[in-house]
């Protein structure tokens, strides 16, 4: 019976101190790092990507946070000789809305990803890139302590608008449209909460 009150008293712990993070009136800190990098054997060609993505948010109410993503991607891809770059600055503004109290919550979040940069072919300037999109994801937070939550999410819908401007060129438009939930691939994360 002991037992039985020591896991009461746990739980109710857990889930009263799970409650003040996503309350009207407090802040959510995370963001992104990633880091890719790709050969070909036997030849000289390879690529190489990074991106950085910190983003705040403030709970407008409670389980509903608004906030911002600012960051920076770059890529690099070598040919031989030839050597092309791609920097680009984002911004992406979004919207997250979490589930009842308790140590684990689903949570739903809409982002307005966008971005805006230029591409060098052998460090000379060809040309401007531009990106616009909009993406819902599902996910899963789990709250181990009142400042910590961490996170399990898929990108689920999304659809994605890139424009390529050359210099002295037409530019060219890629529309992405998809759902990706392949849970085999998910954004593992943690976010922190004050």
């Amino acid at each position: 019976m002991k037992k039985f009150y020591l896991t009461l008293a746990a739980v109710a712990a857990l889930t009263f101190a799970s409650q003040a993070q996503t309350e009207k009136g407090k802040f959510i800190v995370g963001g992104g790092l990633g880091f890719d990098t790709e050969s070909v054997k036997d030849t000289d060609n390879k690529s190489t990507s990074f991106n950085i993505m910190p983003s705040a948010g403030y709970f407008v109410a409670d389980n509903i946070a608004v906030g911002l993503g600012l960051g920076y991607q770059w890529s690099k891809t070598e040919e031989g000789v030839n050597e092309s770059t791609t920097g680009l600055f984002s911004v992406a503004p979004f919207g997250r809305w979490y589930s009842a109290n308790g140590p684990v919550r689903f949570f739903g979040q809409l982002s307005a990803p966008m971005g805006w940069g230029n591409m060098k072919e052998n460090g000379d300037k060809v040309g401007n890139v531009s990106s616009y999109g909009v993406e819902l994801a599902p996910g899963i937070a789990y709250f181990p302590t009142s400042k910590i939550g961490l996170e399990f999410k898929v990108r689920g819908l999304y659809y994605n608008s890139n424009n390529i401007e050359p210099t002295g060129e037409a530019k060219t438009t890629v529309n992405t449209f998809g759902l990706n939930a392949n849970s085999l691939a998910p954004t593992v994360g943690v976010q922190f909460y004050f």
